[in-house]
């Protein structure tokens, strides 16, 4: 009896497939590293101290920008907000975790500005925005890039009003922590039914949460099957249901559709 309790259990932590995303197209990308951001006309490639933008339709490089490796040796991810690229950026694997949150030029790639949130919580690894606060998640990790007494499950959706102050948070969903042991989640961004999404480390897998009516804790609400491999995505906001994520071991830049989004 114990023992069908149990696999019960380790059965219903594993979240159900509800679907397979649809791969639209690729696009190589050396920089395709950490991530990916999309705009109306441009797709950027991330990889640590280095942006790449190019042009959607052709594929072609139109610019970069490498930063001091000492300075910026994990930006993780990257989204159009406001005219400007609002990228998330950490010291990981180092540790004390510290993070600040970069402003680019969507054009030029030029650094404009950077906003310390210091050490606390975890690892910054992606920043949206959302009924006027910011959203941001914080990454912990059993092993590499990880503090002594925070695990995965330390992992933490945060929003912050406009000066950056913590208003509130939440933790994820055993389903969604079971997934990413060892490590935590690398992408994310508010889709356009109103979830949230979240990928991990390297799973093929997308994971759509709510905010809970009570609790504080993600409500977990589908996970669904993609080519990327884990790593930063981003929300296409000039094509309905449509995402962007990242081959590493290829080096591409991959266009995606959610199902049921045409």
């Amino acid at each position: 009896m114990l023992a069908f309790l149990l696999a019960l259990a380790a059965t219903a932590a594993v979240p159900a497939n509800d679907g397979a995303t649809e791969t639209l197209r690729r696009i190589p990308a050396v920089e395709a590293r950490q991530g990916v951001a999309v705009g109306q006309h441009d797709v950027y490639a991330v990889a640590n101290y280095r942006i790449a933008r190019y042009d959607k339709r052709t594929g072609e490089k139109r610019a970069s920008w490498e930063g001091d490796p000492q300075r910026f040796p994990h930006i993780n991810s990257c989204a159009l907000i406001a005219r400007e690229l609002v990228c998330a950026a950490s010291n990981f694997p180092q540790v004390p975790q510290a993070s600040s949150v970069e402003f680019f030029d969507p054009k030029t790639l030029t650094h404009k500005r950077s906003i310390s949130l210091g050490m606390g919580i975890g690892s910054l690894t992606w920043v949206d925005r959302r009924g006027g606060a910011w959203w941001a998640m914080f990454a912990n990790y059993d092993a590499k890039g990880g503090e002594p007494m925070r695990d995965h499950r330390y992992t933490q959706l945060v929003r912050f009003d406009d000066c950056w102050r913590r208003t509130e948070g939440w933790a994820l969903p055993r389903a969604i922590l079971d997934r990413i042991a060892p490590m935590s989640i690398s992408g994310g961004g508010w889709g356009p039914d109103g979830r949230l999404y979240l990928s991990g480390h390297d799973l093929p897998e997308l994971y759509a949460v709510t905010l809970p009516k009570g609790g504080a804790t993600l409500d977990y609400a589908g996970t669904y099957t993609m080519a990327a491999e884990g790593q930063a995505i981003d929300w296409d906001e000039s094509n309905l249901g449509i995402f962007w994520g990242i081959a590493r071991r290829g080096g591409e830049m991959i266009e995606m559709r959610l199902p049921g989004s045409r």
